[in-house]
């Protein structure tokens, strides 16, 4: 027996933001529907986390986040240290959102925070002089606070796929449609991985300015992320045709291309602005389009 997301989150006294940290984060299971629709959450997962110690106060307390200030607070140092931090990948965002100004508010784990600050072996980073190499980094304008995310972010992905077509088809929602092109060329892999691409609920309308913000930051851009993802891909796609190829009829449903359109500049909560991309509408039909 299983429960709807929403419906689990009531039972479970969280908001619905802190219920879908939660899922990411593995701290509820869910499990795939028959035929297809958002997952739903075992009857007995609900049993589980309501009978732990200390609920419900330990599973808000495991997902509560906060911003830079209450988050430099929490370690007891400067709001501009915090970020300093943050951009040179030391700590680690759980989750972020797009506020009216399309700025990037980033959000982090609380728990974490105070983890990384009781760390003796972090205390040179929290007072005295910025090491050298984080210096250098952040001199060069290195923000690390995406890529991080992103490789949160895919951890998840690939936590929730169930076989190498869905885990290849999530690697592939992380990598620009111009990469995909040089690893696909056949339309009818490009559209059953279209159709296995794991939905999102949580960034607005696909035509909005936020989700062109937030379709920017889901791209990967460092050059050594690239290099994984596509080598992982590979690696999916080399396995699930072994198993089983790609069907043929799935390529006939895929909607044509569209023309590219420029995707709004971001600018993080911290003013670190985030280099405009040529976007289009959808990130997967300039792709499946492609040489279908």
């Amino acid at each position: 027996m299983t429960r709807p997301q929403s419906s689990a989150a009531r039972e479970l006294g969280l908001k619905r933001g802190e219920f879908d940290l939660a899922v990411r984060l593995g701290r509820i299971r869910t499990v795939a529907v028959p035929g297809g629709g958002r997952r739903r959450v075992p009857r007995e997962e609900i049993e589980r986390i309501q009978e732990a110690e200390g609920f419900p106060d330990t599973l808000r307390e495991q997902v509560r986040v906060v911003g830079t200030a209450e988050g430099a607070e929490l370690m007891d140092i400067p709001a501009t240290r915090f970020t300093r931090l943050a951009r040179a990948g030391m700590l680690t965002p759980a989750k972020f959102y797009v506020n009216r100004y399309r700025a990037v508010v980033w959000l982090y784990l609380a728990q974490e925070l105070r983890e990384f600050a009781a760390a003796e072996v972090n205390v040179p980073l929290l007072t005295g002089r910025t090491p050298d190499k984080l210096r250098a980094r952040l001199q060069a304008g290195g923000d690390l606070r995406p890529k991080n995310w992103r490789a949160r972010h895919s951890g998840y992905l690939l936590g929730q796929a169930v076989g190498p077509w869905e885990r290849a088809a999530a690697l592939a929602t992380l990598l620009d449609p111009t990469q995909l092109a040089e690893l696909l060329e056949s339309p009818y892999e490009r559209a059953h991985l279209h159709r296995l691409r794991p939905e999102e609920f949580w960034y607005g309308a696909p035509e909005s300015p936020s989700a062109a913000v937030v379709r920017d930051i889901m791209t990967a851009d460092d050059p050594d992320e690239i290099s994984w993802l596509r080598g992982s891909l590979l690696l999916n796609l080399a396995q699930a045709r072994r198993s089983c190829p790609a069907p043929r009829l799935a390529a006939d449903a895929v909607p044509v291309a569209v023309t590219p359109v420029a995707a709004p500049q971001a600018v993080t909560s911290e003013h670190v602005r985030l280099p405009p991309r040529a976007r289009p509408r959808s990130l997967w039909d300039r792709l499946v389009g492609r040489g279908a």
